[in-house]
C-alpha cells in the first residue's frame, strides 16, 4: 500500500504515462524531473478555474449590458410609437386639407392621384414644398415629423441588432466558462479523492465568529451573511440562497444592508469609495488580477471571505491569497 506523498507521486506518474493529464516539464533529463509533481497539476487546476472565472465574470458583465440595452430599447420602442402616433396625426391633418380642396375642384389633375393612392400621395407629399396652395406649414409638419420617424426606427433597430449580438456573446462566455470548468473537474477527476483534497482546500482558514469583527453596522449585516456562507458550493452565475459566484456572494451580503451593487466583480470595483490596501477596514470589497475578475470581502486580520471557486466553494482565505489589484468601501 502507498500512502502519503509516495501515492500521490505514484497516482500523477502513472496519469502522466496514459496521456490523461498534459503536463509541460522545461527539463526532462532528471528522472525526478520527469515525473510529474502535484504542484504542476495544482497550478493546471488554478489556471482553469481562473479562466473560467474570468469568462463567468465577463458573462456577468455582459448580462449587465443586456439589461441596459433592454431597458434603451423599450424606451426607444415607447417613442417610437408615440413619433408615430403624432406622424398619424399630421397626416390625417394634410389629407384632411387636400381632400377639402379636392372637393372643390381645386387640386385639377392632382386629385386623380390622391383619389387613386391617398397614403402613396401623401408620401410624395413630404417632398414637395407646395402643391396648389395647401399650407405650407402643414406640408412642412409632416415632412418634420415623418424624418423623426424615420429617426427613431432606425435607432430602435440599431438596439435590436445591439441586444441580439449582446445574446451571441452571453452564450460565447457562458460555454467558455463550462468548458474551462469541465477540463478543471476532467483533471481533479483523474486524482485520489485525498490528492483532490489537497488541491482544493489549500489557503482555507477557519470563519472567525462574526460578532467579534469589529465593524460599522452596516458592514456587520454584510458580513455576517457572508461568514454564513462558508462552505457552500461555487456555481457560475449564482446569487444565493445556497450557492454563490463571487461577485453574488459580496452582492447579496451587502444587499443585507440595504447597498446595491451589481452583480459583476469589475462593476463592483466601481460601486464604492476606492481605499488603500493599507487602509482596508472589515466589509470593504477587494478584488483580484488584472482585468479584475474576482472580488471578496475583508473581514479583518489580513483574512478576506469570498466564492473561491467549484472546487473550493465560500471559505475564509489570507487578503494575499491570490494578485491584488484593489480594493473599495460599498455605501
Amino acid at each position: 500500500m502507498l500512502n502519503g506523498r509516495k501515492r500521490t507521486t505514484a497516482s500523477l506518474a502513472a496519469l502522466a504515462l496514459t496521456g490523461t493529464i498534459a503536463l509541460s516539464v522545461s527539463t526532462p533529463t532528471s528522472p525526478a524531473n520527469a515525473e510529474p509533481d502535484i504542484e504542476q497539476v495544482r497550478d493546471r487546476v488554478d489556471k482553469l478555474l481562473h479562466q473560467a472565472e474570468q469568462a463567468s465574470e465577463r458573462y456577468n458583465d455582459a448580462r449587465l449590458e443586456l439589461k441596459e440595452l433592454n431597458r434603451d430599447l423599450d424606451s426607444l420602442e415607447a417613442d417610437q410609437t408615440r413619433q408615430s402616433d403624432v406622424l398619424d396625426g399630421v397626416r390625417s391633418d394634410v389629407r384632411d386639407a387636400i381632400i377639402q380642396r379636392y372637393q372643390s375642384g381645386g387640386l385639377g389633375p392632382t386629385g386623380e392621384l390622391l383619389a387613386s393612392d391617398s397614403n402613396g400621395f401623401l408620401d410624395e407629399l413630404a417632398t414637395m414644398s407646395t402643391v396648389d396652395g395647401i399650407q405650407d406649414s402643414i406640408l412642412t409638419d409632416y415632412g418634420t415629423e415623418l424624418e423623426a420617424y424615420g429617426i427613431r426606427r432606425a435607432q430602435t433597430q440599431e438596439r435590436r441588432d445591439d441586444v441580439r449580438a449582446l445574446k451571441k456573446t452571453l452564450s460565447t462566455e457562458k460555454k467558455s466558462a463550462d468548458d474551462k470548468l469541465a477540463q478543471a473537474k476532467s483533471l481533479l477527476s483523474r486524482l485520489e479523492e485525498e490528492e483532490r483534497n489537497e488541491i482544493l482546500s489549500r489557503g482555507g482558514y477557519r470563519a472567525p465568529d462574526a460578532g467579534s469583527i469589529p465593524a460599522s453596522p452596516r458592514a456587520a449585516a454584510a458580513i455576517r451573511y457572508a461568514l454564513a456562507q462558508v462552505g457552500d458550493a461555487y456555481v457560475y452565475g449564482a446569487a444565493g440562497p445556497s450557492a454563490f459566484d463571487c461577485s453574488g456572494l459580496t452582492m447579496m451580503a451587502w444587499a443585507q444592508a440595504d447597498v446595491s451593487l451589481p452583480h459583476s466583480s469589475r462593476a463592483q470595483m466601481g460601486s464604492g469609495t476606492p481605499v488603500a490596501k493599507s487602509d482596508l477596514q472589515p466589509g470593504d470589497l477587494v478584488f483580484y488580477y488584472s482585468p479584475v475578475s474576482h472580488v471578496a470581502m475583508y473581514i479583518g486580520s489580513g483574512m478576506i471571505v469570498h466564492a473561491a471557486n467549484p472546487g473550493a466553494g465560500v471559505k475564509v482565505s489570507s487578503v494575499d491569497e491570490m494578485p491584488y489589484a484593489g480594493a473599495v468601501r460599498p455605501g
